[in-house]
């Protein structure tokens, strides 16, 4: 990628996104091409999917609601009480279309960034761990240890964060998405203790 290339996108992504989400952006992309170098994995494509991961996150949830329905996206029951769940389908649109963005797997990883999905690429679990564990983050439990364990066992340090979270919207009675208990299953049955 070239130098012009992110700059860009850092720049499209200081408009559309507020002072605290553009900060949190931007250490999503770096925190995943540092991943990605650990891993093998493109850290180009690390570093647009972590640019362009929450570029629908600050869109009224009716915008959201119309992107996903006019693009004839499946909408759970869980999206349409709670519409902001909808940002990473949208932005995945998003980037795509807007951005033209046009590798599946870093559309992908945008999609699937909040949820996870069973069976992440490299570059999905990249961008899932990214997200959670940036160095701006700070309230989330185990966060010292997810971030020692994401750069030796990256499907083991996808599990902890998984199920922190289901902890987390449980004892908050927040709205748990499916897919995010399917992912939790799936990688609890394949991530050796």
């Amino acid at each position: 990628m070239k130098t012009s290339e992110l700059s860009k996108l850092r720049k499209e992504m200081s408009k559309v996104q507020d002072g605290k989400r553009f900060e949190h952006t931007l250490s999503v992309a770096y925190t995943a091409s540092n991943l990605a170098a650990c891993y093998g994995e493109n850290v180009d494509y690390a570093l647009i999917a972590g640019m362009l991961h929450d570029c629908a996150k600050c869109m009224p949830d009716k915008k959201l609601l119309s992107i996903c329905e006019k693009q004839h996206m499946q909408i759970s029951g869980e999206e349409y009480r709670k519409p902001s769940l909808l940002h990473a389908k949208a932005g995945s649109y998003l980037a795509e279309k807007k951005y033209n963005v046009k590798n599946r797997d870093i559309l992908n990883a945008i999609c699937y960034h909040t949820t996870g999905r069973p069976g992440m690429s490299l570059l999905e679990k990249i961008i899932f761990v990214a997200d959670y564990m940036e160095p701006g983050r700070r309230q989330a439990p185990r966060l010292d240890q997810i971030r020692r364990t994401a750069y030796t066992d990256l499907d083991k340090a996808v599990l902890m964060i998984l199920d922190d979270t289901l902890n987390y919207l449980q004892a908050s009675s927040s709205v748990i998405e499916k897919t995010t208990q399917e992912t939790y299953q799936y990688y609890k049955g394949h991530v050796e203790d």
